[in-house]
């Protein structure tokens, strides 16, 4: 037999957060705690289907007009429509004025991708696979994958997180932004920054938005926690909001797996802010184009559940509700972690597990602190020192509190 013609195709390695999860899984220690993958878990630590959307999959269910037929290349009208509508407002200027539009994405991701594949192939010219795409430093992982796939070739990174301080590094940021060559594209957090979760006050959010207008840099919104982070979705999107009231054409990815819990169903949404109608129409028409050679045509049952609760006044209140049952449990673990580390004297400042906001916290954890969780304490967390927060439990918060404080005490 001769050799594969795959036989020089080297082993990839394998996505952190998923083999983490498949170690959790095959150790068979009565103690382990999941800290890391990132989905939102009951104080039972288990999954939690929101009432609301189980109430409006029995209502499709039962909604005999609804077929199998092909959704538009561009997605869903109602769920494109609805989902730009709670990033931007119900007032926003730009809704008013007729220039946006969006489309219908596979998760946050395949929005995040068809934006890129726009950017790289459409942006201040026909070709720019040269243009600098920077990426917070630190940020999730999948942001410098996606832009790298689509082609860009000039990755770069930006201050974010100050160790030291275990906060923002604003004037980091503001300097990177000012030595940045115009034109530059900068992937920004829309809320609850993954990994650190810290994120920019509205003052420090109109400074960055200062510099970018005055450097011509392009803003591209991930807006993956809406509602999520704060349990306000007004306050989740004040950000996204105040570029628009500063004139920005700008895009914005939207997940619906966190603050909706349709995970697999693969929810996502790019809106696309522009000048006038017309730019936003001849942008769309080239991004149906990528979206007929990428997956052709979007699902639908994930997109008619957003839609359908979105467009109801009294399901759009009872998700609301569901959406602050998930914030307000992750800010209860915040502050009972803090108080347990306070409690037991552990070396160092724990005040930024409460300032942070959203699924993640940056607890400072170094590597080899990270190794000692693992190894001797069952307890998995990225190598960052991410932890999500929703894998704390009332049931093993003293176990991983206990935990940290010996990783800190014994491991420098």
């Amino acid at each position: 037999m001769a050799a594969s013609i795959f036989a020089a195709v080297p082993r990839a390695p394998p996505v952190a957060v998923f083999k983490l999860t498949a170690d959790f899984r095959e150790d068979g220690d009565a103690r382990k705690v999941n800290l890391g993958v990132g989905a939102y878990r009951t104080d039972e630590g288990k999954p939690w289907v929101l009432p609301v959307v189980k109430k409006v999959e029995q209502m499709i269910a039962n909604d005999n007009s609804l077929n199998h037929e092909y959704l538009p290349i561009l997605g869903l009208p109602e769920f494109r429509a609805n989902a730009s509508r709670i990033a931007l407002g119900d007032d926003s200027p730009a809704i008013k004025e007729n220039r946006i539009g969006s489309v219908q994405a596979l998760g946050g991701t395949g929005a995040l991708r068809i934006g890129a594949e726009f950017l790289r192939r459409w942006y201040n010219g026909n070709n720019n696979t040269a243009t600098p795409v920077y990426v917070s430093s630190p940020t999730w992982e999948n942001h410098n994958s996606v832009f790298m796939d689509a082609g860009f070739k000039d990755i770069r990174t930006y201050h974010y997180w100050d160790a030291a301080k275990r906060g923002l590094d604003l004037q980091g940021l503001l300097n990177d932004m000012e030595k940045a060559p115009e034109f530059s594209i900068f992937i920004l957090h829309a809320c609850a920054h993954n990994p650190t979760g810290t994120d920019p006050t509205p003052d420090q959010w109109k400074q960055i938005a200062t510099v970018m207008k005055r450097r011509f840099l392009f803003p591209f919104f991930d807006s993956a926690y809406q509602g999520f982070a704060s349990g306000s979705l007004d306050k989740d999107a004040w950000a996204v909001r105040y570029f628009v009231s500063e004139g920005f054409e700008f895009f914005c990815a939207q997940s619906f797996s966190k603050n909706f819990g349709l995970y697999n169903e693969r929810v996502g949404n790019l809106t696309v802010v522009g000048k006038d109608a017309d730019n936003v129409q001849r942008v769309l028409s080239q991004m149906e184009k990528i979206v007929r050679t990428t997956w052709s045509n979007p699902p639908s049952q994930g997109a008619r559940i957003v839609a359908t609760t979105l467009s109801s006044p009294q399901l759009f209140a009872e998700w609301k509700d569901n959406v602050k049952t998930m914030a307000d449990r992750v800010l209860l673990m915040r502050s009972e972690l803090r108080s347990r580390l306070e409690s037991l004297g552990t070396p160092g400042t724990w005040s930024h597990i409460t300032e942070q906001i959203g699924m993640f916290s940056f607890t400072g954890l170094n590597p080899k602190q990270v190794e000692y969780m693992i190894k001797e304490k069952h307890i998995y967390l990225m190598a960052s020192g991410r932890i999500n927060m929703c894998g704390l439990t009332t049931k093993n918060l003293d176990y991983v509190a206990q935990s940290i404080h010996e990783a800190v005490t014994k491991i420098q």
